[in-house]
């Protein structure tokens, strides 16, 4: 009798499976929304909503996808996908670095050393765009394994004419109002790369260096000391961690407001900052010292402006001499507050030998080998000459003390190798020309939403402190600076008219002509050097930073394809925390400098990706995470869910073990939009309940429950608080499985199928499946349109119903059905009290179990007892209704001081079709089962003799 009851109850029925098998499904969801143009579709869908740009920052192409590349566009795709599930036109362009030192590097690896050094320049750029080309297929293909829309069939590629032209549009507009500049000063130079480094392309590790002091010789006692009764030589005792760059001394810099003194010890007079003289006689191993002192006995000292001007005989140039100067820079917190000063070989060298009009020399070549002019030490490179010049130092008595420091060191992005300040002639952007630096700082503060807000502080303030930008690179594989040099005088020459030809010639055959044709080939008639008159050019032969190239495609992306949707200024820039000294703050300043407003109105940046024990992935730990296995391993949604769970903001740990567990939180997500397929398999818009009324107490908290979701994950997508969505929706199945689902499955199962009572639970069910999947479709992309295509056949055969869940729109208000009331939130807490009461009985029942007293919940009743107000409270409920949510056959009151439920045995008898206990034939058609299922059986025509 049992299995024939089974089969007259209303179990759920779908196709939906319960496995969801994605790494096999969701390549064949792929080519479907390939097939159908799903991009296209909601492009033309929302043509006329309002726009939301999302400009993508373009990785280089020079190797698969790792994790972070997965995390980053991922993110992008969960901006787009919820902006334009709401209506907003989101086109979405990706793009590829495509020049520079990373293709170039990774070219030059591939060939070796022989061949690298027989090859031309055209092959070699040729072979660089080979490379490119090959790995933007390959990451293009990656990307679109984790789901993401966007015009994958024409995206940018900072090698083609369109975008290389644009490069010259800006430096046009920054060089014609003297933002750009040719001049020598020192930058960071990489002498394995052979190349300059602009700041965006440094890396700091730890680095051993010596630390040394040395006596410099002044050519005379300072007066001051001579009248306090000081005799002999007179030294000014210099700190440096550089030893190599003390060819290129031509100065000392002291602390302005800092008190110097003169120290008498192993038989010499040396000046220095008096704070740090136990120090540096603890370093030195002075055995004992004095100070010189005037006739009070105090020490004599003098201000650090007050020396400026003592001269001194450069300890390695001896024809040389050196000043003493004071620079703000100068700081007490090691050394000896006398710092050797090589302007050729500092930023802050460099701009305090400026204000006192102290020489530069640069004794230091491209191949980080001393020059000639490093008299003794010529032919040495940079990392031998530390040792020999402070051996040398040694031997002539003057190195004072020697002793190695760990401290924070710049290296080369690309070898990781140390890199050397050196001055060169390069190109920059002047900061603080035209008022830049400025004009920045004032877009960061007030004119664009950091997300999140604290990165406002951490762009500013490296704004505020960088020194003029270094754009040109001694490389191949890049857009040329666009200028020309008088090949008789070497003057630049650079106006409109030829800014004009270039991007008129880059337009047509793109950079590559630059060196293939003579610039009289296609510069206008007449062009001469303003300076001799020569009509004889050359091409400048270095390229741009890769910086400056990525940084203008607000420009060759953004305004050069407006007609394709495109907009200036973005709505967006989304890349990793890194980015605040890269492509951030290189579009922000050409932006600025070109058209005077930054180049986005909002940036969101994302941290890195680490391992569990928050150690930086790298092939050495072995501890990478490959997106692509993941995809092949769990399925790209599971990444994706991963994504939506974590706060991108800081760095977020991914690893076998973390993608386990949010595999867990995926079947939850499975499972439920499984019940609610199936639960709704013999529904249509027509069996909606009517109106609010017809809902009970528990369904119209559900309804409003399922509206609150809305209206929080709305908000989440707003504020591309991600996790936040993630969150809302995790707790709203988790509650939806423990109390509505737990608790509906006697109204669904058991009552008749067009019961009234049933009807609201589906209605219910409804409203939260039509919420769910769209709120949903933005992160779980692969599992929502699946669902979408699962759902009941009279649903999914709706009149307009799209194909696709992406084209679905985002749920309203007004889509509830039945309509909300005004005031959804009093439903939640109305009956919030049996919520309050379904715990206690829990716990109670719980207890029973552990007792042996009952088995399952249906073979108890529940007797509640709470104060008198809240007694009534619940009593308004009703038994039944009690009874349902709490899953037990009865439910009595009781007067009590707090809120408590005492179990007993249910009274009746087994249903042998709803295995409630209760009173049975109270339908005489059905003496065996209990009067609900006796009805429900009469409305489906059972007859336990058919």
């Amino acid at each position: 009798m049992g299995n024939t009851y089974k089969n007259t109850m209303n179990l759920p029925r779908t196709d939906f499976a319960m496995r969801a098998n994605l790494p096999e499904n969701e390549p064949k969801r792929l080519a479907k929304w390939e097939e159908e143009h799903i991009y296209e579709r909601v492009l033309e869908k929302n043509k006329d909503g309002k726009p939301h740009i999302l400009h993508d920052g373009p990785p280089y192409a020079n190797g698969p996808i790792h994790i972070g590349h997965a995390f980053n566009k991922i993110l992008k795709d969960f901006v787009n996908k919820s902006h334009a599930q709401r209506g907003f036109f989101t086109p979405y362009v990706p793009g590829w670095d495509c020049h520079g030192q990373p293709i170039e590097h990774m070219v030059e690896k591939t060939l070796g050393p022989d061949k690298m050094a027989k090859i031309d320049q055209p092959t070699l750029r040729r072979l660089c765009r080979e490379w490119a080309e090959k790995y933007v297929d390959v990451q293009r293909e990656g990307f679109k394994r984790l789901g993401v829309n966007a015009d994958w069939e024409h995206p940018y590629l900072t090698f083609t004419p369109n975008y290389e032209a644009g490069n010259v549009e800006v430096f046009k507009q920054m060089y014609l109002d003297g933002s750009v500049y040719r001049g020598r000063k020192p930058i960071h130079w990489c002498k394995r790369c052979h190349t300059a480094l602009a700041e965006a392309e440094i890396e700091y590790s730890d680095e051993e260096s010596p630390s040394i002091f040395v006596r410099f010789k002044l050519d005379a006692m300072p007066g001051v000391f001579e009248a306090a009764g000081a005799t002999g030589d007179a030294y000014v005792l210099i700190w440096t961690t550089t030893p190599w760059t003390l060819p290129a001394n031509t100065a000392v810099s002291l602390a302005p407001d800092a008190d110097y003194v003169m120290v008498a010890a192993d038989g010499a007079n040396m000046i220095f900052a008096r704070e740090l003289v136990e120090q540096v006689a603890e370093i030195a191993g002075w055995q004992s010292y004095e100070l010189v002192r005037g006739e009070d006995g105090e020490p004599v000292a003098l201000k650090g402006r007050e020396l400026t001007g003592l001269t001194y005989t450069c300890p390695v140039r001896q024809d040389l001499k050196g000043t003493v100067i004071y620079g703000d820079h100068v700081t007490l917190d090691s050394g000896t507050g006398a710092v050797h000063t090589a302007p050729g070989h500092g930023q802050d060298d460099y701009l305090v030998a400026l204000e006192f009009d102290v020489p530069l020399l640069m004794p230091v070549d491209d191949n980080g080998v001393l020059t000639d002019e490093a008299g003794p030490f010529a032919g040495l490179d940079v990392d031998e000459a530390n040792p020999v010049i402070i051996e040398w130092l040694r031997e002539r008595g003057t190195l004072v003390a020697e002793k190695k420091i760990l401290h924070s060191y710049p290296h080369c992005w690309r070898c990781h190798e140390p890199v050397i300040f050196r001055a060169t002639d390069q190109w920059f952007v002047s900061m603080d020309k035209n008022s830049l630096r400025e004009r920045a700082l004032n877009a960061i503060e007030g004119e664009v939403e950091w997300i999140p807000a604290w990165a406002k502080n951490r762009i500013g303030s490296m704004v505020a402190d960088r020194p003029d930008w270094c754009i040109s690179r001694q490389r191949s594989w890049g857009v040329p600076i666009p200028v020309f040099k008088c090949a008789k005088c070497g003057n630049t020459v650079a106006t409109a008219e030829t800014f004009d030809a270039v991007i008129d010639l880059f337009y047509r055959e793109g950079a590559d002509a630059w060196f293939t044709h003579e610039p009289s080939e296609y510069l206008p008639r007449g062009v001469k050097c303003e300076t001799c008159g020569s009509s004889e050019l050359v091409p400048e032969k270095d390229i741009l930073d890769v910086w400056w190239e990525s940084g203008v495609s607000h420009t060759s992306v953004l305004k050069h394809r407006e007609g394709e949707g495109l907009r200036f200024p973005a709505d967006m820039y989304l890349e990793g925390s890194d980015q605040h000294r890269g492509w951030f703050q290189s579009s922000l300043l050409t932006s600025m400098g070109a058209y005077g407003v930054p180049p986005y109105k909002s940036v969101m940046h994302c941290g890195f990706t680490v391992d569990e024990q928050g150690r930086k992935m790298s092939k050495s730990l072995g501890n990478g995470v490959d997106p692509a296995e993941v995809a092949n391993t769990y399925g790209a949604d599971v990444l994706r869910l991963w994504v939506a769970s974590v706060d991108y903001s800081q760095d977020v740990s991914i690893s076998d073990g973390i993608l386990k567990q949010v595999s867990d939180a995926y079947r939850r997500f499975r499972n439920t939009f499984r019940f609610l397929l199936g639960s709704l398999d013999d529904f249509s818009d027509e069996l909606i309940a009517k109106s609010w009324d017809d809902l009970e107490p528990i369904d119209r908290a559900m309804m409003a429950k399922t509206y609150a979701l809305l209206v929080e994950v709305e908000a989440a997508y707003d504020a591309c608080r991600f996790n936040a969505v993630y969150r809302a929706a995790y707790d709203f199945v988790n509650d939806l499985s423990s109390v509505y689902m737990d608790v509906a499955k006697d109204r669904l199962y058991s009552e008749a199928p067009d019961s009234p009572r049933r009807r609201a639970v589906q209605t219910v069910l409804m409203n939260i499946l039509e919420v769910l999947v769209r709120i949903l479709a933005p992160v779980l992309s692969f599992t929502a349109d699946e669902v979408w295509e699962h759902y009941p056949e009279a649903m999914r055969g709706k009149p307009g119903r799209p194909g696709s869940v992406q084209l679905a729109g985002w749920p309203s208000r007004a889509d509830f059905a039945p309509a909300l009331p005004v005031d959804a939130q009093a439903e939640i807490d109305a009956f919030a009290p049996a919520l309050e009461a379904r715990e206690v009985v829990t716990k109670a029942l719980e207890d029973a179990r552990a007792a042996k007293l009952i088995n399952k919940s249906q073979e108890a009743a529940v007797v509640l007892a709470a104060p008198a107000d809240q007694l009534a409270a619940l009593e308004a409920f009703g038994t039944d209704a009690l009874a349902e949510l709490f899953i037990v056959s009865g439910v009595g009151f009781a007067e009590g001081e707090g809120l408590s439920a005492t179990i007993r045995s249910a009274d009746g008898e087994k249903c042998p079709r709803c295995w409630n206990f209760r009173a049975l034939g109270g339908n005489p058609n059905h003496p065996d089962v209990c009067e609900r299922c006796g009805d429900a059986l009469d409305a489906i025509g059972f007859s336990e003799e058919g």
